[in-house]
């Protein structure tokens, strides 16, 4: 079994310490006097020049910015020296890619790419969805690392250079340092098996730097009233729509004692002993189809005699055939850590009714996975565990009132029941814990060791900003030669060769200023212009009522909570009040291709006489991915020129770097169906972290364009979302993330309510 992961403090005079606890959550910068150190076990995914697709194991190293690749663990093999190595530059971007299936076994891929090149792309795996999440945060913080150097006014890092860098399996001659870390897998002779290890990140290590606290950011519409306790599990009904429709929502919530990743895993299996502990409604599943890796379709069979008592079996389902389902099955996981999985009845070809079966739908449901922080004097993890379905409301109120008891032979109530069953089963086998193998350690830069100096070094330091891309490489036996262990693995020609490409990269505007409110982010010193929407027009026309449709309106702020003036001593939140930009114009237009760079369209509002004499114009381009594309552009404007000390300003003239680390989004579905709403969430969401974005800075305007379409997770949603579009009424916030107490309280830049938007009034935008 692999030890647990260990948190070590090393002191300037030598000695160190081991500690079991997290760091704070408070915390957002890396301090200048400590570099982490991150190390395990990963998979590396890829294909070489002559096509054929490889796996090996790699055992990755991360200290401070800087990436370290072995062959093998080199705690166990003193002197080993790297095949690959490089430093994380801020333009590098990591995106779960979900499940994908490796010879017997299923793997969770993560991509890297740069987000100034997406060309430049490559694959790792992981053993757990846990573990992808915790790479992904040791690789935020070695870019927050390299964002803080840079700011400090390193000296040594040239921010543009050519390099190629051969991360597949040649080692480089002279100066060729890795780019992004590898995950590998390793085939097996004969019979190719796959060999798993584990390489989840310290538990230690705080969930994220870029989270927010446990409650939702937006004000939901639904009244949870708890109606029953069952086996430790509480029971709630929406009441907010209690007497107008024939179905209602519940939900069954409880605490169990194990991580989040955990519970995930353990909800996604698809193994029917373990399910057979746990799950008595769908015990019996099996894969039909693989969607992507964030959705599948799945089959299931059961015995109606499992929910029913003796007697009506004897009586009632002698006779009666089994029962069959089959269902699509959904996943993502926020930026907060929180696991959602949606499950709808669906069908599939490969699935037709057979004989001797009677097939069913299954309510639709969503599970809610969500870490739960420790308090004083708990010990091991905890998450709050919540199974929503909807259901007939006939049968629900007999229930409550205890009235009928075939509520309780019925599939809603043995889906309910489905969160006693896994809190029971992880209860009763601790082993179930994912553990990890790989080792977070706070080091003093003081005690920074050879590694780091083989880097330093150089007259040049080599940047870590590109992917992995998959070409065919030059010709290279060193890797070969130094491991012959492997030999046969690396016969079979699985190389790829990685280039380094270079841009200038503006430094980050970090300087202390003065105290932010959102008072002063605009120039007190200058009259205001008059802001009238009715001098501007969009291709989508501004709503007059909450009855008008297919239209934008622009409500308060109050429904959207955001960081308080305290938030970093208590983590409180506040509302939003009123924005502080004012939303002039929406524009819906239809492409043949995503399209970036609106605001110089000679027909856009910026390009405008009127347009041009506004002292400042936000442009959000929320790109849509679909057939065909759409894009919805959101024009916000000032009313006096920005404040260039201000937050608002730093943004502004800040580097991209800066603006992924701060811009962020609240969403929230005032309207529409419920299973929408969970897919959505209404949890803040730093953009930059969680898909592609790219800024265009001109005149008095900056123009954001967001592509959705970068990340798989963000197309899967609003794929649904599209679906349910015309019965929608959806509210957006953007703001800036304060981090510092000088920029608290936050405040609104601006917000948009859309209202039953169809697709087919788009416009077309003209080339």
């Amino acid at each position: 079994m692999e030890s647990p992961p260990v948190m070590k403090k090393v002191g300037q005079g030598g000695g160190s310490s081991e500690s079991g606890g997290s760091e704070s959550g408070a915390e957002e910068k890396v301090s200048s006097r400590t570099r982490l150190e991150y190390f395990g076990w990963v998979y590396h995914l890829g294909t070489n020049s002559i096509g054929r697709e490889f796996c090996h194991l790699r055992f990755l190293y991360i200290r401070g910015k800087y990436v370290m690749m072995y062959k093998r663990d080199p705690h166990e093999n003193p002197g080993i020296k790297p095949i690959r190595r490089g430093v994380v530059g801020n333009t590098l971007m990591v995106e779960e890619l979900g499940r994908r299936k490796f010879n017997d076994g299923d793997l969770y891929v993560l991509r890297f790419y740069n987000r100034l090149d997406e060309e430049k792309k490559g694959e790792i795996a992981c053993a757990s969805a846990g573990e992808t999440r915790k790479w992904m945060e040791a690789f935020d913080q070695a870019k927050q690392q390299a964002e803080f150097e840079l700011s400090q006014s390193s000296t040594r890092h040239r921010l543009s250079m050519e390099n190629e860098i051969d991360l597949e399996g040649r080692r480089p001659r002279v100066r060729r340092y890795a780019h992004d870390l590898k995950k590998l897998i390793r085939i097996g002779h004969g019979p190719e098996t796959l060999v798993r290890r584990s390489s989840n990140l310290g538990r230690h290590h705080r969930s994220s730097d870029f989270m927010e606290g446990d409650a939702a950011d937006a004000i939901e519409a639904h009244e949870w009233r708890c109606v029953r306790t069952v086996n430790g599990v509480r029971i709630f009904e929406d009441v907010s729509d209690y007497k107008r429709s024939k179905t209602v929502l519940v939900k069954a919530v409880g605490v169990v004692d194990a991580s989040p990743d955990t519970v995930f895993e353990v909800v996604l299996n698809l193994d029917r002993h373990r399910r057979y502990e746990w799950d008595t409604l769908t015990g019996d599943l099996e894969l039909v189809d693989c969607l992507s890796g964030h959705s599948d379709v799945v089959y299931g069979s059961y015995d109606p005699r499992c929910l029913t008592s003796q007697k009506l079996m004897c009586y009632t389902y002698r006779w009666q055939s089994k029962r069959d389902f089959i269902f699509s099955r959904q996943w993502f996981r926020g930026q907060d850590g929180a696991y959602t999985i949606l499950q709808f009845p669906a069908i599939h070809k490969k699935r037709p009714p057979k004989s001797g079966y009677r097939r069913i739908k299954i309510n639709p449901s969503s599970w809610e996975i969500r870490n739960l922080r420790a308090s004083a004097g708990t010990n091991g993890d905890r998450c709050l565990v919540t199974h929503m379905l909807e259901i007939n409301s006939g049968g629900w109120f007999k229930w409550k009132r205890d009235q009928c008891s075939k509520f309780e032979k019925s599939i809603p109530y043995a889906l309910l029941n489905q969160v006693s069953g896994l809190k029971a089963y992880i209860g009763a086998n601790p082993a179930l814990t994912f553990e990890s193998s790989t080792t977070l350690v706070d080091t003093k830069v003081s005690d920074a060791s050879g590694s780091i100096s083989e880097f330093e070094d150089a007259e040049v330091a080599e940047e870590f900003y590109d992917a992995i891309a998959a070409d065919s490489s030059s010709s290279s036996d060193d890797e070969e030669e130094e491991d012959d262990d492997n030999a046969q693995l690396d016969s079979k020609g699985q190389r790829v060769k990685l280039k380094n490409v270079s841009w200038a990269i503006a430094r980050l505007a970090l300087k202390a200023k003065k105290a932010m409110d959102a008072n002063n982010e605009l120039d007190p010193t200058v009259d205001p212009v008059t802001l009238a929407p009715s001098d501007f027009s969009g291709s989508m026309h501004q709503g007059k009522g909450d009855a008008d449709t297919n239209c934008w309106t622009s409500p308060s702020g109050n429904g959207f909570k955001i960081r308080g003036k305290t938030y970093l001593k208590d983590s409180t939140k506040v509302p939003g009040g009123d924005p502080l930009l004012k939303l002039m114009a929406v524009d819906w237009f239809k492409l043949e291709t995503s399209k970036s760079k609106v605001a110089l369209h000679p027909k856009c509002l910026v390009q405008s006489e009127a347009g041009k004499k506004l002292p400042f114009i936000l442009v959000v381009n929320l790109q849509v991915p679909a057939k065909p594309n759409y894009s919805l552009v959101l024009y916000y404007a000032a009313d006096r020129p920005v404040n260039k000390n201000s937050l608002l300003g730093k943004f502004i003239d800040g580097s991209d770097a800066f603006r992924d680390s701060r811009f962020k989004l609240i969403p929230s579905i005032v309207q529409g169906y419920w299973m929408v709403k969970r897919a959505v969430g209404t949890k803040a969401c730093l953009l930059g972290k969680a898909v592609t974005c790219h800024y265009l800075r001109q005149d008095n305007f900056l123009e954001i364009d967001v592509d959705i379409g970068s990340s798989s997770v963000a197309r899967s949603v609003i794929g649904l979302v599209l679906g349910y579009v015309t019965s929608l009424v959806v509210d957006l916030a953007i703001l800036i993330e304060g981090r510092e107490e000088k920029e608290l309280p936050e405040y609104i830049l601006g917000t948009v309510r859309l209202n039953r938007v169809r697709l087919d009034t788009a416009a077309p935008l003209e080339n």
